[in-house]
């Protein structure tokens, strides 16, 4: 899925202990001396964090936007979006690392400043050592570039699916202006979202620490700099073993070596190791590239516990469900596991059969082919997501009313000039900021774009309803932005967007995608945005700088995102259509934008009207919604009971239906290593902790995401054909046996 708390802010992590009464977004006593990281003091909160682990040093005189930073920014920002988007048509769901580019940045940044001049006129284009700003700015812009606009999916999906082909100068714009709506709603945001302590963004915690291990002199830090290269050097090379050459070790499961390919039932339950498998339950994993997906070692304790809760109750209900025939998926024939849709009989459904050629319903030949149907996993899968939505707004109005309320009141939000007792925010003040004017042209420039571009080649969404879904998307940031800030965790609302637009522009399904590009992901676009801006404020990084840095990786993104999805879709057009898809390659995320789309953006009333197969489906978004007030309630009466202000009901229910999407081996793994680093090594080792827990994330992540691209285009075909390794116990022929010994998903 391509993917809290419960009290104040202040008490995002589970184990602050200031008591919840008093607590003010404008005071969070993080204003102090930074201890050192010799410190034996347990990590117990996000002003903890902001002190023992991430250093408030800053030289206001290094430069930032230099040419170091234009050439590998740019070459970086390039490549990043050409790996992203090779990942988005994988079955693993993986994501390219910023440590990947924040590793790659610092060799090539000191090579360059080793070897061009530095005297006469080369000063203005080598001024000295490598430093943190430069070096953040160039990570900034590659990230940003880094992540398949969700614009592209769409734009491959209307290929795919619908026979639609976009001209280049359209999509590459399409895909720009909504990303770049997402900036004017993060500068709004600065103050709730950035520059408080609780915003905490534990995802940029491995990051910081690996810049300022990098940059800041001293014997603690050469001693972390030779434990990172050694910790990323041995993932680098040994993950060449299960991605190639031993992928049974990718999902290893005995019991599915015990069945050796006999039993359907031990596969949907027990597998996990091929593209829409099975479960995974059990299912063990030695491959990084997917155990990071787990988010073992930077999510908070009280984040992995609410996932760790979701997908235990996920195996029991998902197999329940299936077998129990929940939405006939069993009865009907339909495999366990895609987000494809499928005819009564378990065929794939031909969608352009009952379309107009302008791809909107034709009720006549809707009644000729009968209504598509989803697996019972799948379907499941939405209706936990929905939930998920319902209950993060009353989560947000029950547990953070007071910080929404300081911060809109006398329109708080929209004052640059604000104080915040934040160490890292008074360092800031240095630096001029950006002005909300900035943020409000962008905002203004790329909603008149994308209102353009909705005109142009195919009619997407008319003017009125873009700006209607963009300013739900606004609010949709302001409701999940507090969940992601303090946890890391984003909660996918793509389904709740798009029951909105099915009543908005029924029967029809393009326009359904184009409300949720809008309505949606410029809100989690804004995420990412708050995310680095973060990121900056750690680093000391000149406002205006990142500003800059993220406008240009958000340009370069757009345009070879366009140009390396033509070459896949042109490349692997069968393989992605198909269902299941391979090993190597799978359209299972531009499958679920299209199943989406028909089924909320052609045929709502059909599909979820009163009586009808799927009809309980949004009504997840008012079970979710009630879920968060019984938690609530049992904290008021029984405050001395700490689970009920411990368990995020977002997360779980996003965890409930987790499950059903491609491969299944990570969480296992994820589970054991969490709990050992956020529990055990965080309370018994708080000094290894401090100094090394977030270093090696960043040296596995990177590691990983440097082998595993030479990888793609060394042996699985991005460049071209695949060079596949010999078939022998540890990689059996796909077609005899999925990778883990379990029954094929073919078969």
């Amino acid at each position: 899925m391509p993917h809290s708390h419960l009290t104040e802010p202040s008490k995002v992590l589970e184990h602050q202990e200031e008591d919840l009464k008093g607590f003010s977004v404008y005071s969070t006593k993080s204003l102090e001396e930074a201890p050192s990281q010799e410190s034996e003091q347990v990590v117990r909160g996000a002003g903890d964090i902001t002190n023992l682990i991430i250093s408030d040093e800053d030289n206001p005189e290094l430069p930032a936007l230099t040419f170091r930073f234009w050439v590998l920014g740019t070459g970086l920002a390039t490549f990043g979006s050409v790996l992203s988007e090779i990942y988005f048509w994988k079955p693993q769901n993986a994501t390219v690392s910023a440590l990947f580019q924040l590793i790659i940045s610092y060799i090539l940044g000191n090579a360059m400043h080793y070897a061009m001049p530095s005297t006469g006129i080369w000063r203005h284009l080598n001024p000295g050592p490598f430093n943190i700003k430069e070096h953040t700015c160039i990570t900034i812009m590659a990230s940003t570039a880094s992540t398949t606009a969700t614009a592209i999916g769409i734009i491959a999906t209307l290929d795919l699916f619908y026979g639609v082909t976009l001209n280049p100068g359209a999509a590459i714009f399409q895909t720009f202006a909504s990303q770049s709506i997402g900036y004017g709603f993060a500068g709004l945001l600065r103050t709730l979202l950035v520059w408080p302590t609780y915003a905490l963004y534990p995802n940029q915690l491995p990051s910081i620490s690996l810049l300022q291990s990098m940059h800041f002199g001293g014997l603690l830090n050469s001693k972390k700099m030779k434990y990172f290269w050694i910790v990323f050097w041995a993932i680098f090379c040994w993950e060449i073993v299960p991605t190639w050459m031993f992928p049974l070790i990718t999902a290893f499961s005995i019991i599915c070596l015990a069945d050796n390919g006999r039993s359907a039932v031990v596969r949907n339950i027990f597998g996990g190791g091929g593209s829409n498998e099975g479960l995974g339950l059990l299912s063990f994993s030695f491959d990084w590239s997917l155990i990071t997906q787990a988010y073992p070692l930077y999510w908070p304790l009280q984040t992995q516990v609410s996932s760790w809760i979701g997908l235990a109750f996920g195996y029991a209900l998902m197999t329940g469900c299936y077998y129990t025939d929940v939405f006939q998926g069993y009865s009907r024939g339909l495999p366990f596991m895609s987000t494809a849709l499928f005819t009564g009989n378990g065929s794939s459904y031909n969608q352009s059969a009952i379309l107009t050629p302008d791809n909107t319903l034709d009720p006549a030949k809707y009644a000729e082919v009968g209504p598509p149907f989803m697996t019972t996993t799948y379907a499941v899968s939405l209706l936990m997501s929905y939930a998920s939505m319902g209950a993060a707004c009353s989560h947000i109005l029950l547990w953070h009313w007071r910080e929404l309320w300081g911060a809109f009141k006398g329109f708080n939000f929209l004052k640059s000039e604000q104080e915040f007792d934040d160490i890292h925010f008074q360092r800031m003040k240095v630096y001029k900021e950006v002005p909300q004017w900035w943020y409000g042209s962008v905002f203004i420039v790329s909603l008149g774009l994308a209102i353009g571009m909705a005109y142009v080649g195919i009619n997407t969404l008319p003017w009125w309803s873009l700006i209607v879904f963009t300013i739900l998307s606004f609010i949709i940031a302001i409701i999940l932005g507090f969940i992601y800030a303090v946890t890391g965790f984003q909660i996918p609302t793509g389904g709740f967007v798009q029951v909105i637009a099915a009543y908005v522009h029924p029967q029809q399904p393009v326009q359904n995608m184009y409300a949720k590009l809008y309505g949606y992901s410029t809100a989690y676009q804004t995420f990412a945005m708050l995310s680095d801006l973060k990121l900056g404020q750690y680093a000391k990084v000149p406002p205006r700088a990142t500003f800059v840095a993220q406008i240009s990786g958000t340009i370069l993104g757009a345009i070879f995102n366009y140009v390396l999805y033509k070459s896949i879709v042109d490349a692997h057009r069968d393989v992605l259509i198909n269902p299941i898809g391979t090993r190597i390659w799978s359209g299972w995320g531009s499958q679920e934008i299209n199943s989406a789309a028909i089924t909320w953006g052609a045929l709502s009333a059909e599909l979820y009207g009163p009586g009808k197969t799927y009809f309980q489906l949004p009504l997840g978004l008012l079970y979710g919604f009630l879920a968060p007030f019984l938690l609530y309630a049992m904290h008021r009466l029984f405050p001395r009971q700490r689970i009920w202000s411990y368990l995020n009901m977002p997360i779980i229910f996003t965890y409930l239906g987790w499950l059903p999407y491609s491969v299944n081996g990570m969480w296992w793994p994820g589970f054991i290593i969490g709990l050992y680093t956020q529990w055990w090594v965080r309370t018994r080792k708080p000094r290894w902790y401090i100094k090394y827990n977030y270093l090696t994330s960043a040296a596995l992540d990177g590691g990983t995401s440097i082998i595993y691209f030479i990888l793609n285009f060394a042996v699985f075909g991005a460049s071209g054909n695949a060079i596949n390794f010999p078939t022998w116990w540890g990689n059996p022929d796909p077609s005899v046996m999925s990778v883990d010994h379990c029954m094929a998903t073919s078969s």
